[in-house]
Formats: structure tokens, C-alpha cells, sequence
């Protein structure tokens, strides 16, 4: 700051000189400002606009035959009728878990939500997650079927893929008889 180069006394004496220094440099940092914001004329502008189109073009010519450097890749195309990964076995159990840790700890954040289920999974025996696993895998099988199809055809069929939903309901339906007889 300019007052800590001088002494105090010094401050005291010229404090109205200073003052009256300031307000002139803000008036000056004002009217420069002024100048500087102000419209341009249309003829101005014009040789701007111009310039921005040429600009433009120049650009567009240059963007055509651009072809990106090894390291970056342009973005696929993702076509929205092709099938969907299938979730893993974590996230099937997730799906399960999620309701009852939202119930138990209402106050938590999604990120802690997470954690708490990926301790769990962590947690849980082999014999716990086989259910999941399993079920994982059928949803894996029915995907690579989906996606053979759909590279062959173009499209996923439909009526394959209900019929292997509908195999899937009733493998569920046995596994769960079986659960019983135990």
C-alpha cells in the first residue's frame, strides 16, 4: 500500500493531497473504461464481423480433413437400439440392499449409500453372493445371445429375447421351490 511507504506524521499532514490524488486516478481508471466500452460504429463493426466470418469459413475448411492425433479418438456412434450390458453381480445386489440402507440411515448421501453396500458386498460369504452371481451370469448369457443377434440383424429380436425373459421367470420360480425344500 502507497500509505505504509510513508511515515505517519507524514500521512497526517498530506492526508487531503492523497485523497484528492486517489479520486483523480479513479476518475482517470473511469473515463479509460468509458472510452474503452463504448459502441462501435457500423462501418467498425462490420470490418470485424467480416473478419469473423472468413474466420469462420476458414475453420470449417480446416475441420473436414482433420483427423485427430494417436492418443484421442473421435466419439463413436452409440446406436440406441442396440442391447444393454447387463449389471453384475454387485449391482444386482446393490438393487436389492439399496431400499433397506436408504431405510435404515435415511440421511445419507449417495456416495456413503455406495459404501456402505460395497462393504457389505465385501462382507458377505461366498454363499451369499452365489445368488447374485448366478443370476448375473444368466442376464450375461441372454446379452451375448442379444448381441450376436443384433450384430448379425441390425436388431435385437424381440420375440428371443421375451422368450429368454420368460425362461429366465421360470428358472427363478425352480430355484426358489428349491430354497423352500431346504
Amino acid at each position: 500500500m502507497v500509505l505504509n511507504l510513508f511515515p505517519p506524521w507524514y500521512v497526517l499532514l498530506h492526508l487531503s493531497d492523497l485523497v484528492d490524488s486517489l479520486a483523480v486516478a479513479m476518475w482517470m481508471c473511469n473515463l479509460n473504461l468509458y472510452l474503452y466500452i463504448q459502441p462501435m460504429s457500423p462501418k467498425e463493426k462490420g470490418t470485424f464481423e467480416d473478419m469473423a466470418k472468413q474466420d469462420k469459413v476458414r475453420y470449417e475448411r480446416e475441420m473436414k480433413n482433420y483427423i485427430p492425433p494417436n492418443g484421442q479418438k473421435k466419439k463413436r456412434f452409440k446406436d440406441p437400439n442396440a442391447p444393454k450390458r447387463p449389471p453384475s453381480a454387485f449391482f444386482i445386489f446393490c438393487a436389492d440392499f439399496r431400499a433397506k440402507i436408504k431405510s435404515e440411515h435415511p440421511g445419507l448421501s449417495i456416495g456413503d449409500t455406495a459404501k456402505k453396500l460395497g462393504v457389505m458386498w465385501n462382507s458377505s460369504a461366498a454363499e451369499e453372493k452365489k445368488p447374485y452371481e448366478k443370476k448375473a451370469a444368466t442376464l450375461k448369457e441372454k446379452y451375448d445371445k442379444d448381441i450376436a443377434s443384433y450384430r448379425t440383424n441390425g436388431r435385437v429380436d424381440t420375440a428371443s429375447s421375451a422368450a429368454a425373459d420368460d425362461d429366465d421367470d421360470e428358472d427363478d420360480e425352480e430355484d426358489d421351490d428349491e430354497d423352500d425344500d431346504e
